[in-house]
């Protein structure tokens, strides 16, 4: 009897081991140092080749093994802000397990490294009143599903209060989803920071999800005259008329921004649009043989801007659409910055617009 008990624990703690053996140790991924480098690990013993690719890289950095099959590579110092990084295991990318900080996408599998500035950046978490995100569902009559958004709203807020407060309904890139803006983009943090220093008032901030698929993109214009903004008027205490209401997106939701803002002046009084994506039918539709009253539109937007990236792959696209917009005697605002087609720059142009809403 002792002796298969002898056995048995002998099998036990042979098992035991080879649980240990094949479980990845604890390894901390990515480490942000305090000269602003950044240390990647990943974790396998059978992978033959581990790449980091990051919009902080011009090329992937390969990483190198030690004994026990942790990867690791600390790659120079980077310029404080917030970017999508994702690892490559032979041949296939994948975000990195050992962080929990996933960038909010249908498409690529990444995850987000936060390097913080010596002093605060627009979009970093400070100490100032915060406003609240609520996930909320709506009844789209025009897609027939309810569907989801998500509402900021600002630092004080009252729903049952005598307060109105404008809105800006924003919108994802096109593989991005509606949780992109706040997940990666900050939204949420730089309205706080920006209400704080009296830079911005109050308002609310509406993210839905802009892919309407199956179903004809051009039906998230629909979507949002016909649903989204009801339903959000009907459940917050909001202004009601176009002056109260702003438009903007990012890519895809850029160029929806402009489908949806420009074809509605009397619904948005303000049309921001973000390194927009304009090759869809609907923009063709709406602007290829546009003959707008130039006046009466001017009169209506209180602000109409369209921000790009000198290295954006779609910088020359847009800029022709602006010379289209001001040809027609449109009164568009152009922000041209350094940079691409990347959330680092989708931060700095919803900071400069948020100070020129509703004034």
């Amino acid at each position: 009897m002792k002796r298969i008990l002898c056995l048995l624990l002998a099998v036990l703690l042979s098992g035991i081991s080879a649980l240990a053996q094949q479980r990845p140790p604890a390894i901390s991924s990515p480490d942000v140092h305090k000269d602003h480098s950044i240390t990647f690990r990943y974790f396998s013993r059978n992978a033959k080749k581990v790449m980091v690719s990051g919009e902080f890289l011009k090329t992937p950095v390969a990483m190198t093994k030690d004994t026990s099959g942790i990867w690791s590579v600390t790659v120079p110092p980077v310029k404080p802000d917030i970017y999508p990084y994702s690892f490559t295991v032979d041949s296939v990318q994948i975000a990195d397990p050992s962080n929990t900080y996933i960038f909010a996408n249908e498409r690529f599998k990444r995850s987000i490294v936060d390097v913080p500035g010596d002093q605060p950046l627009v979009h970093s978490l400070q100490n100032v009143p915060h406003g609240k995100i609520s996930y909320r569902y709506y009844k789209s009559g025009t897609l027939g599903t309810t569907r989801q958004l998500l509402v900021y709203t600002p630092p004080g807020f009252n729903p049952n209060g005598k307060t109105r407060y404008p809105v800006l309904y924003l919108i994802h890139g096109g593989s991005d989803t509606e949780e992109t803006w706040t997940k990666v983009g900050r939204a949420n943090l730089i309205a706080d920071n920006l209400i704080a220093q009296g830079k911005a008032k109050p308002m609310l901030i509406v993210m839905p999800y802009g892919n309407v698929r199956p179903a004809p993109m051009a039906d998230f214009t629909k979507d949002m005259v016909n649903d989204i903004v009801p339903f959000v008027e009907a459940n917050y205490p909001v202004i009601k008329e176009s002056t109260g209401r702003a438009v903007a997106g990012f890519s895809v939701g850029g160029g929806q921004t402009l489908n949806i803002g420009l074809t509605n002046p009397s619904t948005f009084a303000y049309v921001c649009s973000y390194a927009p994506y304009t090759a869809t039918d609907e923009f063709k539709a709406n602007f290829t043989n546009w003959t707008p009253d130039a006046n009466k539109l001017n009169s209506q937007l209180k602000l109409f801007t369209i921000s790009v990236g000198t290295e954006d792959f779609l910088y020359e696209p847009v800029k022709q659409n602006i010379a289209m917009f001001t040809d027609r005697k449109i009164n568009v605002k152009p922000l041209i910055v350094p940079g691409g087609h990347t959330w680092m720059n989708c931060k700095l142009y919803l900071a400069d617009t948020l100070p020129q809403l509703f004034k």
